[in-house]
């Protein structure tokens, strides 16, 4: 009888980095609390505990494992074909190694579709110091990175793009201390818009596209330079198009092209995909493709691009 793929939700961090807490709190959400049967393993032991009879009446199996020699192949086999899970969630011991818990281990049903790391910000400088080796070997290979227990020191733009050198596709999210509202922060910005030309940088395309729709305002009359790819929509004039980039914004299969609308004085006629360098002024107008307000890019410059090593963009 064919069986369908089972996915697997592995969960990384140090010990007190906040994985259990975040399990419980995936587990009770209403997208996930859908009642499949699901294999939770747990191998090591933190200060928050599982609630062993209320995950059975929730379809959650538990399974623990003390030792790193004791995750095998075979192990894995003989949980699968007792529970049959439909899916199946890892909290990791932050001591072992990642490499041991990737694709080869698992079942043939079993797919790894997602890693999340949990790092608590308060003890993050220490493991960064002492400990940077252990600490990328799990973060190197995340999907998510979340920070827990931050506060107003925080600096959000320094650490998404420290890990952004060593881990382009993952996705960083800040989880705040008990107490304290952290959307009131002003989001830290990895340009400076006071400069008289801001340069984007081809890793931050993704923070400036996002920032520029939601506050166009604060873009307005500020002059920009970056790397994109030539998009002109059926129907546009000659003398306009959409420069942008293609961008990641939660999977594979959800790949979507992100540009902001450019104007320009005389035609520009290139091939579709071509990569550019454009310089262009930033303007706020009432845009229908918008459906809103939003920045109009007003082009003062346009010459060869060089295509990114990683040319998608990840949030």
């Amino acid at each position: 009888m064919f069986r369908r793929e089972t996915p697997v939700y592995l969960f990384t961090g140090f010990l007190e980095s906040g994985k259990t807490s975040f399990i419980l709190n995936t587990l009770n959400q209403d997208y996930f609390a859908t009642g499949e049967k699901t294999l939770l393993i747990v191998c090591e032991d933190g200060e928050t505990e599982y609630d062993l009879k209320y995950l059975k009446g929730q379809n959650i199996y538990v399974e623990f494992i003390k030792e790193e020699s004791e995750l095998t192949e075979e192990k894995l086999r003989n949980m699968d074909a007792s529970i049959k899970p439909r899916r199946v969630l890892i909290e990791y011991n932050g001591m072992w190694n990642t490499e041991t818990i990737m694709e080869e281990l698992y079942p043939n049903s079993w797919v790894l579709t997602q890693v999340i790391s949990t790092v608590d910000y308060t003890t993050f400088n220490m493991f960064w110091n002492n400990m940077r080796s252990l600490l990328m070997n799990q973060l190197s290979v995340s999907d998510m990175i979340i920070f827990n227990r931050c506060d107003e020191t925080t600096k959000r733009s320094d650490l998404r793009r420290n890990m952004k050198l060593f881990n382009k596709k993952a996705q960083i999210a800040f989880d705040w201390v008990e107490g304290f509202d952290g959307s009131a922060m002003e989001e830290e910005l990895p340009y400076d818009l006071n400069q008289d030309v801001i340069t984007i940088e081809d890793d931050d395309y993704g923070i400036f596209y996002m920032d520029s729709m939601e506050n166009p305002d604060k873009y307005a009359g500020k002059t920009f330079v970056y790397n994109c790819i030539f998009y002109r929509p059926k129907k546009y004039p000659m003398t306009k198009f959409v420069p942008g980039r293609f961008a990641m914004t939660c999977c594979a299969d959800d790949i979507q092209f992100l540009g902001i609308l450019c104007k320009s004085e005389t035609d520009v006629d290139l091939e579709e995909r071509t990569w550019i360098k454009i310089t262009a002024k930033v303007k706020t107008e009432y845009v229908p493709e918008y459906k809103d307000m939003g920045p109009v890019l007003y082009l003062e410059k346009i010459e060869p691009g060089v295509k990114p090593e990683d040319d998608i963009v990840y949030f």
